[in-house]
This record gives C-alpha cells, structure tokens and sequence, in this order.
C-alpha cells in the first residue's frame, strides 16, 4: 500500500479525492451560510434556489466536518508524498523543480484577486458553472503550489529556489568574483613587486613620488612663489634621495645577512662598512647570531661525538673484565684443571670481579656527584693534613711507579669547609691517575699555597704517552690518558673529582703543557 501511494497513480488519486472532499466542505459550508441569510438575499430580489439543496441543517453540520476532517487527512498524505518516489526512500525532485517557486505562485495570486473582483458576478445562477469549474482550477493549482513547495522544504531548497532570491544573489556573486579577480590581480602584483630588488624598488618609489611632487608644483606655476617653491623643491631632493638610496643600500646589506642566516650560512658576515647607529649595532648584532649559532653546532657535535665516545669506552671497559670472568668460569666448571690452575684461574676471576664491582661503584658515584645527589657534611679542616695523609698512603704505590713526591707546605694554617670522607676520595683519584699514566723515575709536585684567599692545591706530573687531547676531554667521563686503554682505570677518576670539587664549593682545574700535566684545586679559606 505505501508503495502504491508514492507512485504517480496513488498520487494522482489522493490529490482528485482531496480536491473532491475540498469542493464538499465548501458547498456544505456555502449551503450553511445561505440558510441563514436567504432572507437577505430575497430582500436584494437574487434567485438563490439553486443552492438550496432540502438537507437539514444538522445533516449538513456533520458532514461538513467530516469532509473536512477527511480534507485535512488527505492534505497532509499529499505533502508526506511530496517528493518521494515509489521503491526508494530519497528525495526526487518535482516536475516543477526548476522553475521558481515564486514564479510558480505568481499566476495563481493574479486569478485569485481577479476572481475576488468578480464576485457579484459570479452570484447569479447564469455564472455557476463558470464559478465552479475557477473554484476546481484553483484548488488544483494550490494543491500543486503546495505540493511543490513540500518537496522544496524537505530538499532545503525552497528559500534558494525563489527568483528573488536569485536576484538578490547576483550582487554577491558579483562581488565574490570581483574579489577572487581582484585577489589574482594582486597576487600578481604583489609577486612581481617581491622579485624586484629592494634598491630598484626604492628608486622606483622615489621616482614616482618625485614625478607627483613635479606635476603638482608645475600646476602652480601662475603663482607669484613658483621660483621659491622650485628651489626648496630640489633643495629637498638633493638631500633626501641621496639618503633614502643610502637607506635602501643598508637595508639591503641587512637583509642578505638575515636571509643567509634563515638558509644556515653561519660563515656569512653581514658587511659593515659604511654603516652607521642603529644599522651598524644591528649589523654586528647579525654577526654575533651566527658567531654563536656556529658555537653552539660545534658544541653539539662535540657533545655527540664524546656521547659516541662515552658508549663505546663503557662498552670496553665493562666487556673486558666480563669476558675473563666468563672465560675462567668456563674453565674451572670443565672440571679439566689441577689444583694449582684452578686456584690461579679463581684469583683472576676475583680480581677481574673487584674491577668490575669498583667499575660499577664508580659509575654510581659519578651519576650521583654530576647530579648533586650525593650527601655533604662539611666541616672546617686543615688544608695541609689532606696532603700529609695522602704522601703516607701513597708512598709505597709512587715507589712501585718508581716515581718521586714532592710536596710544599705554607708556613702557616690555612682552614677550609670541607667534607673530609669526599677530599679524601678527590686526592685518592688523582694520586692513583699520577700512579697510572707518570713517566717512571720522574718526580711528583704537590702543593699547597695561598692564593687571593684562597686555598689552592696543585698536582703536577710528567705523562707518560703524549697528551694530545684539550683538558675539556681529559675531564669527560671515561677519558684516559692512554688511548689503547690498556690501564687498570676506567677513566672516571677526573670526572668525580671535579664534581666532588665543586659540591664543596671549589674548583677542579686541569691545564697540559707538553708532557706536563697539572691539576689544580681551589677552596675559598675560613677565618
């Protein structure tokens, strides 16, 4: 049944039915009408009998309301079906779709408002057929417009299907499209200003500004001042375009050091020959950006390469000792060897375990000291007890290293605030580097002096491979001083110290002079 309403024979039915039940409810409502005013009509002497049907007035109550109630029905059936099609749930457009609703509606007002007009002729019973048959008409043609419209509403299109509101659009898209031109026009433009260099431009500018001003002045040549105005006129060329030139010459030279630095030409120096004030200070204020940018890339390849450096070195340094120890491991668990090897193979395993145990320890410390974790608990000292105790430790270790100590002492106490437990860690690292790396039957220097209130303690040795790194890299964790790193250390000696160093509130030094090498350490001195 639903899809019989929506093809175009259910349709058409419903709009006759509707048109039919339209026509009923007005004759019944006319017929109501006429029975209470035929005494009206019999004093105007107008024959109206012809509408006087003989049906009771109660009879014609109720079925002009059921007519219309049954109207109603239909209408809205209609509207429902506007614009839908049999076997599919979309929205199709009308067969009038594409003429103007307004178009459409405009015929329809015109006869109503003629019928209007024509009423009193339309009352005598010679006009009847030709009132009943505009009344059918009419309701068709509504129907339709309503129908029409339906479909428009559901398809949003009803207010944009109207001529009027095409031809309030015309000015809008006019003026969208002069834009859009306007816009490409520009565009133009604007692209075939930019190419033009900025001098050209200038020149440009002031010609036209120049050739205005002239055209101007020449208008006013019937005036009693026109000499005066001439003179004043190149007087301020003379001076001006000299000047905006210069300008535009500086601002040049400005650019193209701007635009090298946007490209990455951190080698280009912006020129600042014959610049002044503000040009010149923004000059050197370009070469100053690219003189530190050109740092800063050098120091992040300097710190990448060291990173690369830091991998590989802890990689060696923990893969040696694991290795041993998985090495004699194996052995020993082959249960091939005698007493004798076994014990010697479980030495090794120990020493190489204790290598790797102070390894890891000083991973630790080192992580924690260069973060500031590690706890301080200083206390004022005696500068010159650090030194007396470290000759005696490490008197019999600089004889095996056939190395010689020499210390000097001040004449008087010097105190600083420090923490006793991490000193003694900071001169054990630095004695056991002086053991490693000296140059056998050479002496050592350690010092102690005042030095602008300070209390300055100073390492010196002769290395025994040539030192051909910066003291930056000799301070980098897991730097030695050998490359072949065929030494007992792991290279974190220097990095603790300092960072032990400067915990304290000191400061940790390294300076190289050949094969000398130096370490100084500073402590600000206490009443």
């Amino acid at each position: 049944m639903k899809e019989f309403l929506r093809s175009l024979a259910g349709k058409t039915i419903i709009f006759i039915l509707c048109i039919c039940s339209l026509c009923a409810t007005t004759l019944g409502v006319v017929q109501i009408i006429l029975t209470y005013m035929k005494d009206y009509y019999r004093i105007k002497d107008v024959e109206i009998n012809f509408l006087v049907l003989g049906i009771p007035l109660k009879y014609l109550y109720v079925g002009s309301i059921l007519a219309l109630l049954f109207s109603v029905a239909l209408f809205v059936t209609l509207m429902y079906l506007s614009g839908r099609r049999r076997g599919s749930d979309e929205l199709v457009p009308g067969p009038f779709s594409k003429i103007p609703f307004d178009v459409l509606l405009a015929p329809i007002v015109i006869v109503a408002l003629g019928i209007i007009f024509e009423l009193d002729r339309l009352r005598t019973a010679l006009a009847l057929p030709t009132a009943v048959i505009s009344y059918v008409v009419g309701l068709a043609a509504i129907l339709g417009l309503s129908m029409s419209a339906a479909s428009r509403i559901k398809q949003h299109t009803f207010i944009k299907g109207t001529l009027i509101y095409m031809l309030l659009m015309i000015p809008k898209k006019l003026l969208i499209m002069l834009g859009r031109l306007f816009k490409k026009y520009f565009k133009t433009w604007r692209d075939v200003i930019k190419k033009i260099p900025l001098i050209a431009k200038t020149a440009i500018g002031v010609f036209v500004v120049t050739l205005i001003e002239f055209l101007v002045i020449a208008a006013s040549y019937s005036y009693d001042e026109f000499e005066v105005i001439i003179f004043l006129w190149v007087l301020e060329k003379l001076i001006f375009v000299p000047l905006i030139l210069y300008l535009a010459v500086t601002l040049r030279k400005l650019q193209k050091g701007g635009v090298a630095l946007a490209e990455g030409d951190l080698a280009y120096v912006t020129e600042t020959n014959g610049m002044i004030g503000d040009f010149k200070q923004h000059a050197e204020n370009l070469n100053s950006i690219a003189l530190v940018m050109n740092r800063a890339v050098e120091e992040r390849l300097k710190s990448e390469r060291m990173k690369t450096e830091l991998i590989t070195n802890v990689s060696h340094d923990i893969k040696t000792p694991l290795t041993s120890i998985i090495n004699y491991a194996t052995l020993i668990a082959g249960g091939d060897c005698n007493p004798e090897e076994t014990k010697e193979y479980s030495d090794v395993l120990v020493r190489q375990s204790e290598k790797l145990k102070r390894l890891t320890e000083d991973l630790v410390e080192a992580s924690k000291a260069s973060t500031g974790n590690l706890d301080i608990i200083t206390a004022p000292c005696e500068a010159s007890v650090f030194i007396t105790q470290v000759s005696g430790e490490f008197e019999e270790k600089l004889r095996g290293s056939e190395l010689s100590l020499i210390t000097k002492l001040p004449d008087k106490e010097l105190r600083i605030m420090v923490d006793g437990r991490r000193m003694w860690r900071i001169f054990d690292n630095l004695l056991s580097n002086i053991c490693k790396y000296s140059l056998p039957s050479t002496r050592v220097y350690l010092t102690l002096e005042e030095q602008n209130s300070n209390a300055v303690f100073s390492f010196k040795n002769t290395s025994r491979d040539p030192l051909d790194m910066s003291s930056e890299e000799l301070l980098e964790r897991f730097t030695r001083g050998d490359a072949s790193r065929n030494t007992e250390g792991n290279g974190l000696g220097l990095s603790i110290a300092k960072s032990l160093t400067e915990l304290q509130g000191g400061t940790l030094t390294v300076n190289t002079d050949g094969d000398l090498f130096k370490v100084t350490l500073t402590f600000p001195l206490i009443p």
